[in-house]
């Protein structure tokens, strides 16, 4: 199984498109089903992919067949801009910094041109033995 994979993230069309300690970059072309009732992205979707972009960037693990797990205490987000359907969002989400048991989050969301069109930050616990580094087993 895919430490990466997350049924949240298949059905809004996220992926995640690049994953190390301390980063997570987070990526969704967004297509008509993203849009508001103004024909903009929802700004759900931007508040999605900072969550899931900061979370991920606290739960790297090099360990193959392991996985690190967190839940979100705490998230809060700008919108700095508006993003068009039809382009590309791109979330950067890295560690602030964090302890055994929590860690902090900073991420950024840009659109298809580069702007900044929302920006976050957010708390996260790591759930047992996900403190680790070197995480726990990935159940089927």
């Amino acid at each position: 199984m895919d430490p990466s994979h997350s049924p949240y993230h298949e059905h809004l069309g996220i992926t995640v498109e690049e994953w190390r300690e301390g980063y997570a970059r987070l990526v969704c072309e967004t297509a008509p089903f993203h849009a508001n009732r103004s024909g903009i992205v929802h700004g759900g979707l931007l508040l999605s992919m900072i969550d899931q972009a900061a979370a991920f960037s606290g739960l790297f693990c090099p360990v193959p067949g392991r996985v690190r797990r967190a839940v979100t205490l705490d998230l809060d987000c700008r919108f700095t801009g508006q993003a068009a359907i039809g382009g590309r969002l791109v979330a950067e989400g890295r560690v602030a910094t964090g302890g055994r048991n929590v860690f902090f989050a900073r991420t950024e969301v840009f659109d298809a041109e580069g702007r900044m069109v929302a920006f976050g930050a957010s708390t996260h616990r790591y759930r047992a033995g996900s403190g680790d580094p070197e995480g726990v087993p990935i159940q089927p």
